[in-house]
């Protein structure tokens, strides 16, 4: 099948501001492109793109003062199935883990795992290695924290999440990171596009989703406590140790959202 992938935003500037995005859907997604999700802009200014230390492709630009547009559309060929569910995947002794994931066994800005490596222990420990461990993560994730979109803060934590029982996909992924670190699993944050298909009509508009990944049997499997079930139409955007690193803009100057829309659906 075939998908329809892309946003709109808006800013009010009072002066020209710098901006970094990260928008584009991420480099392991190429072959699938079938319309490129060019960005554009309007006004139009020019600006430049690079691979950020995750892989990711980022752009920078300066926006001018007075209303900014950041726009794309795109078509990704997709295979129109539930996420995979390899319960079979084992969970590698820390010192078999490849060098590269080394990383996403560290605590980070937003996954404090020096404060929730006991807690982790004491919820998780009794259960089997591998994917049930990670499974059983997202299971208590999900129980735990009450989605509220009303209730959404950009700077609350894995550690915040946890004693608060409230958020938005980005606290249900990034306290199931911190926790399958604490457990030498590593995880790693993931942000991108999440289609409605096969899911009950909602009218709460579409936004950005936020899942994870823990490497597990050799690679890296795809992991949602916010939705803990296989959904369809995923494509990933960009990876990194939290939503620090993964954050649809960077704007260094004041700046008012005034608009944002985003949608992923069939284009068939």
């Amino acid at each position: 099948m075939r998908l329809a992938v892309g946003y709109e935003i808006l800013y009010q500037l009072p002066q020209p501001t710098p901006m970094m995005l990260t928008l584009n859907v991420h480099h392991s997604r190429a072959a699938d492109i079938l319309v490129p999700d060019h960005l554009t802009t309007s006004p139009a200014v020019p600006f430049s793109q690079y691979r950020d230390g995750f892989g990711n492709w980022c752009t920078r630009l300066v926006a001018p003062a007075g209303q900014f547009r950041i726009a794309s559309a795109g078509t990704v060929a997709d295979s129109g199935q539930p996420d995979p569910v390899p319960r079979h995947a084992w969970q590698h002794p820390v010192q078999d883990l490849p060098d590269e994931t080394l990383i996403f066994l560290l605590g980070s800005r937003y996954c404090e795992t020096d404060k929730l490596t006991e807690t982790a222990w004491h919820l998780f420990g009794h259960t089997a290695l591998g994917w049930a461990r990670v499974q059983a993560v997202c299971d208590f994730v999900h129980q735990h924290i009450k989605f509220d979109y009303a209730q959404a803060r950009a700077t609350r934590s894995a550690l915040e999440a946890f004693h608060e029982g409230v958020g938005v996909c980005r606290d249900y992924a990034q306290l199931a990171v911190a926790f399958c670190r604490c457990l030498n699993i590593p995880a790693r944050y993931c942000t991108g596009y999440l289609s409605d298909l096969g899911e009950p009509y909602s009218p709460v508009p579409m936004d950005f989703a936020g899942w994870f990944e823990a490497y597990l049997g050799g690679q890296w499997h795809m992991f949602d406590p916010r939705n803990n079930k296989p959904r369809q139409g995923r494509v990933l955007i960009a990876t990194g140790r939290d939503a620090t690193d993964v954050a649809i803009t960077n704007t260094f100057g004041p700046n008012s959202l005034t608009g944002f829309t985003v949608w992923t659906h069939a284009a068939d």
